[in-house]
């Protein structure tokens, strides 16, 4: 007992120091004696760094009133859930999104346990945060925060709570427009320019953690152009602000109080914030919000292509200038906007619409900001030298999981052949082989019959069943096809060979290192 009142004594007693920065600290009525300049003495009080301020309450108490809380309602059904007959069922945010357990485990707790077999349906509350960004009453939250809600209110700074009408979601980005009717103009925030903000710049969130509504929390951003595979576009700020459940769908602000991210995810093993969250960027949401509020809906640009990473070995492979940098053509939909506009299969993409391809990653989003209807230029590397195209950018299809078909190509005579130093055996597609490894009856190319264990192409991914459809971009039909190009690479001293592989997930190029053939000196 003693050692405990110890104990909380001592907490007690640093809490204020804790909470406060020593550098916003009020300075004392009589200033301290200092001591006396020396080369051992170092200052006692660190001063603030420069920029920051002194407190943030001006701009929180700025800020605030424009900062919503969520509140939503959705019906529980008493039935039974699939094997597991005595499970409530539960509201799911989107599938694999990075809040799906901690949205799960929350609704838990607000419900109380959850419909048992027999009862009837009860409601489910659960909560998140917006903010205002029309006076006429449009708000920006997440989609997940809402998705799957029978009624939305929205709680005002003040405590006004007004019914909210679903304007639009999208489920790629996770983001969601709700309007409200108010009898007077609500305060708003505006978007800033998220590419000017660096890491190691203050920022402040504010929204609706676990339920306890404005809330501020400040940090910095800790790293940009995040990758946390939440959805096709991710490309998220990182933030040690802490962000906990309820804060999804709030804002995060630079120190000019404009919206520079919208906060969504955060990785923590307990549910709690551990310092990293995540933050959809304002360029990359704003044109997406201006989309929702108008049409309710998204068009996103498509231009009908399959695309893989440029490594160091593709690159030399291709002699791509600069090294391992832009996307990589593995398919061009042969009816798409790529392959129209003269992009083939093996083209690495290193500019679109004036923009760097820096790695693949980025395409899909440059892609996807761009106007559907419009022509734009398009730089690819093809053949040792670039390659100035113009393409007139389509709407991305909602399904895009059909692929065109291929002309049926009749077997090529031909025998299996070892593809020495590559530890491969292939063969000509035939009846038997087609049966043997479930290809499709248009399948063309050369069969992988074996991989020899530990080889270069084993590390690599290759098994058995795979075709190879090219070998350095150069079509290939049969065995012999296949041996004579490597035989061409390896009299160039080329290092490596770069083979389109296809098998049921689809096509990638794979560079395999060309080591001699047997019998062959390496000289």
């Amino acid at each position: 007992m003693r050692l405990a009142s110890m104990m909380l004594a001592a907490a007690v007693a640093a809490a204020p120091l804790a909470a406060t920065p020593a550098w916003a600290q009020q300075p004392a009525q009589q200033p301290a004696q200092q001591p006396t300049p020396g080369p051992s003495t170092t200052p006692l009080v660190t001063p603030p760094p420069a920029g920051a301020p002194a407190s943030f309450a001006p701009l929180a108490r700025r800020l605030l009133p424009s900062v919503v809380n969520i509140q939503t309602t959705q019906t529980i059904g008493g039935g039974n859930r699939a094997g597991r007959p005595d499970a409530p069922e539960v509201p799911q945010a989107p599938p694999g999104s990075p809040f799906e357990e901690l949205f799960r485990d929350f609704m838990d707790r607000n419900r109380g346990g959850g419909a048992r077999p027999g009862q009837p349906p009860r409601r489910a509350q659960s909560q998140g945060s917006g903010f205002i960004i029309d006076a006429s009453g449009i708000i920006v939250t997440n989609n997940h925060v809402v998705d799957g809600a029978d009624e939305i209110n929205v709680v005002l700074h003040d405590n006004t709570i007004l019914k909210a009408e679903l304007v639009g979601v999208d489920t790629r980005t996770d983001l969601a427009v709700l309007r409200v009717k108010s009898e007077t103009p609500l305060p708003v925030v505006p978007f800033g320019d998220s590419d000017r903000a660096e890491v190691g710049d203050w920022v402040l969130a504010i929204g609706n953690p676990l339920g306890f509504g404005g809330s501020v929390t400040s940090g910095i951003v800790s790293a940009r152009g995040r990758n946390i595979n939440a959805g096709p576009y991710d490309d998220f700020i990182q933030t040690d602000a802490a962000i906990n459940r309820g804060n999804s769908g709030g804002p995060l602000f630079n120190l000019n109080g404009e919206v520079i991210g919208i906060n969504t995810a955060i990785v923590s093993p307990s549910g709690g914030s551990i310092g990293i969250g995540f933050a959809i960027p304002s360029n990359l949401a704003k044109s997406i919000v201006a989309q929702l509020r108008d049409g309710g809906r998204v068009r996103r640009g498509w231009i009908g292509v399959n695309i893989q990473q440029v490594n160091e070995e593709i690159a030399e492979s291709l002699s791509v200038p600069g090294g391992a940098r832009g996307a990589l053509v593995a398919r061009a939909d042969e009816n798409g906007p790529a392959a129209k506009a003269g992009v083939q299969n093996g083209d690495v993409i290193l500019r679109f619409n004036g923009q760097e391809v820096r790695e693949m990653r980025n395409l899909p989003r440059i892609v996807a900001e761009t106007a559907v209807g419009s022509e734009v230029p398009l730089t690819v590397w093809r053949g040792g030298r670039e390659h100035e195209l113009k393409i007139t950018v389509a709407e991305l299809p909602a399904d895009q999981t059909a692929e065109a078909g291929n002309t049926p190509q009749p077997a090529r005579p031909g025998a299996a052949l070892e593809l020495s130093g590559l530890g491969l055996r292939v063969s000509p597609i035939n009846p038997e082989l087609k049966e043997r490894f479930s290809l499709r009856d248009n399948a063309r190319g050369v069969v992988v019959t074996e991989v020899t264990p530990g080889s270069n192409a084993a590390e690599r991914g290759i098994t058995a069943g795979d075709l190879i459809v090219e070998v350095q971009q150069t079509r290939v039909t049969t065995p012999t096809e296949v041996r004579d190009q490597l035989e061409r690479l390896r009299k160039q001293n080329r290092p490596t060979a770069l083979l389109l592989i296809e098998n049921n997930q689809g096509q990638r190029f794979v560079p395999l290192r060309l080591r001699p053939a047997e019998g062959r000196s390496p000289g």
